[in-house]
Formats: structure tokens, sequence, C-alpha cells
């Protein structure tokens, strides 16, 4: 497919480096991990081998607090049901961000209806988190706090370390969704003080349909999923071996790569908010700063943002989102931009660009005619 995708935050291309890599797994080289025999071993050393990769990407203190799961919605539901449940004599209280993915939001929900009590931290403006507010609703009956590295609709870097210092005074654990963050910033939870943290395979260039949740030493949860045993007895099933062998090898990429990506993506990020800003009536969301390297993401008066994206596809073939895609089809305002303060009017205008390892500075200029020749059109042809 031709064009220009400027939706990387909804799904990335598998890195040729990574599917080459595990490809041998998907039938020379196959085998269940759990199996004791010879094909058996080699498939649980590639499985160990993935693990020490992901855990090396974050800095984990070693490869077995590394959990493998589907996806970031099983680990989120994992770490959270399962820290919770298991350590319930600790506290009845929950904590969430405001913004926080619905993956995080519905199982604390969830668990709000079996009789736990859940509070949202506000955010500013510019989508960061109100520490006062935080540091006011925590007590030692709060046993889990979540609140996510960076935010994949408006791109706002959270303050994790101060977040943690707040969370290990006053509160039990703190667990953090970094599937937008990984490999576009640093991210060590042994510096910041992670107990849990969530990762994506996709959201690195890995295959679809691979996460992880890391489990700091010394925390206990409970499984969510009961079977056979695999992964720690955390999430039984046979590993997906082909998808996690090119998670574990995207992860070593990512963070070879990492450091030299960001300052490509971040110039040219900020050249095409430079130029997106020059339309009449657009906003930025989201920090100014404190944002992802390669995100940008803005609001337009007067238009709506489903309209925007079918108009950038249909007309000058460039994808765009206009929110987190696990939510986009309910056409409701985003709970992100709610959350900063925009009104439903407001909301509804969003237009988010996620940039990837196919950008690149020369896209700018028909990005931009795109952007204000979609937003000229939808204007006239709207009743506001």
């Amino acid at each position: 497919m031709c064009g220009i995708n400027l939706d990387y935050q909804s799904a990335s291309p598998v890195d040729p480096r990574a599917a080459e890599f595990a490809e041998r797994y998907l039938s020379g080289d196959f085998g269940n991990p759990s199996a004791l025999h010879s094909r058996g071993l080699a498939a649980k050393a590639a499985l160990e081998e993935a693990r020490a990769k992901v855990a090396e990407l974050i800095n984990a203190e070693n490869p077995e607090t590394i959990v493998f799961t589907s996806g970031v919605t099983e680990a989120n539901n994992l770490a959270i049901r399962g820290a919770v449940q298991r350590n319930a004599a600790k506290g009845k209280k929950l904590l969430a961000s405001q913004i926080e993915h619905i993956s995080v939001l519905n199982p604390m929900k969830d668990l709000k209806k079996g009789g736990f009590d859940l509070n949202l931290v506000p955010v500013d403006a510019m989508g960061s988190i109100d520490l006062a507010a935080l540091e006011s609703l925590l007590s030692k009956e709060t046993v889990l706090t979540s609140v996510m590295y960076a935010n994949s609709e408006i791109g706002t870097i959270q303050p994790i370390k101060e977040v943690s210092d707040l969370v290990h005074e006053r509160g039990q654990f703190l667990h953090v969704d970094a599937s937008a963050a990984a490999g576009k910033i640093p991210i060590d939870v042994q510096k910041d003080g992670i107990d849990l943290l969530t990762l994506s395979s996709n959201d690195l260039y890995g295959p679809q349909g691979a996460g992880a949740l890391y489990v700091k030493s010394g925390v206990r949860i409970q499984p969510v999923l009961f079977g056979g045993g695999q992964e720690r007895g955390y999430r039984p099933g046979t590993e997906n071996l082909y998808a996690l062998a090119g998670f574990g090898e995207a992860a070593r990429l990512a963070k070879l790569e990492k450091a030299e990506e960001r300052v490509r993506l971040q110039a040219i990020r900020d050249a095409l908010i430079k130029e997106i800003l020059k339309i009449e009536e657009s906003y930025l969301t989201g920090h100014p700063t404190q944002r992802l390297p390669h995100h940008a993401s803005f609001r337009f008066s007067r238009i709506e943002g489903e309209s925007i994206l079918l108009t950038m596809d249909a007309m000058f073939n460039i994808q765009v989102s206009t929110g987190s895609a696990c939510s986009s089809r309910t056409l409701e305002p985003s709970h992100v931009l709610l959350a900063i303060g925009l009104r439903h009017e407001q909301a509804h205008g969003s237009m988010i660009m996620t940039l990837g390892r196919q950008s690149n500075p020369g896209q700018i200029p028909f990005i931009a005619h795109a952007a204000k020749k979609t937003v000229e059109r939808l204007r006239a042809l709207s009743p506001l």
C-alpha cells in the first residue's frame, strides 16, 4: 500500500530484521518450549533469549522479571487484577490518572464493582499528572496506582520518577503502561522505581500479538488465567514462539538505535508541528516539549476528527488517527481530550500524527498541504 502512514500508534510494520530473525520458528525450528526433547529445549532457549532482550531494553534486574503475554491489554489486566487481588489485604483503594488507556481503566472499573474504591487523578491542560492531587489521594490503603509513561493520544510524557517517589512514600505498588514510550525514550525500571510495567511488541516494530509484563523482584501477583503453568504460572498457555522471538529482536534493535532515531524523528515532528499550526484555528494538544519524539497531535475548530481521517486517507492517501484505535469506532469524544479540559465539540476535532521509520523530512510539505486543504474543505461543508 503506497501513501504516507502517520498512524504508527495503532500499528507498526514489523522490522524486516526482526521478521527474518524470527522466521525460523514458523517451520524449521518450531517447538514447544515446555517439551523436554531437543526441539523443545531449543525453543525454550530461544524464548529465554527473547526474554533477556526485553529485560535489557528497560534495564530490568534480571530476565525472570519478564512475563510474556498476548499483548498490552492482557498485560495490563494481569498487572492490575493480579496485583490487586493478590494484595487485597494491604488495601482496597485504587488510583489511576484520568488519561489512562481503556485497558487500564476498564479493569479498574470492574474491580470497583467488586468492592474496591477507585479514584482518578486529574491532569493539567497539557496532560501532565497533577502531583499534588496524586499526593492528596494516596494512602497506605492504596494498593495499586497506575500512571502511563506517555500518552498515545496527546504524546505527553509523565514524570514517572516523581510519581514513583510519591506512591512508595504513601501507597503500595506502581503500575506503568509503557507501550507508547518504550523504544522511543529511555526507560529504566530500576532507576524509576517501577513495580509493574507493560510493553507491546508491535510498538517496537515486532510482530503483533505479543506483549510483556515486567514484575519487579519481590512483587507478588496472581494469575488471571489458569492452565499449564507457563511463564512462572502467571500466564499459562503455549508461548507464541515466532512472535516472542521477533519481539525480543525488535527490543534489541530498539535499544541500539533509539537515541539516533529519537533525534531524527523529533526534528521531523517539530517541523511538522510548525507547518500544521499555520492553519487557521489549529491548536497543539499535549505538552509542547515533554512529549514523545514521534508524536504530533492537534485539534481544529468547527470540524470532526473522523472527517479529517477519512478525507486525508481518501484524497491524499495519508493515514492519520483521531484517537485511540481501540475506541475510535465509538464516535464518542476522547476521554483524554476531555480530561485536559476541552469541551465536547473541541474534542471532536482531533487529528493525531505519529511518525516512524519510514517517515522522512521530504514528506512534510505534502502532509502540510494535505492537512490545510482537508481542513479548508471540511470547514466549507460544515454547518458550524
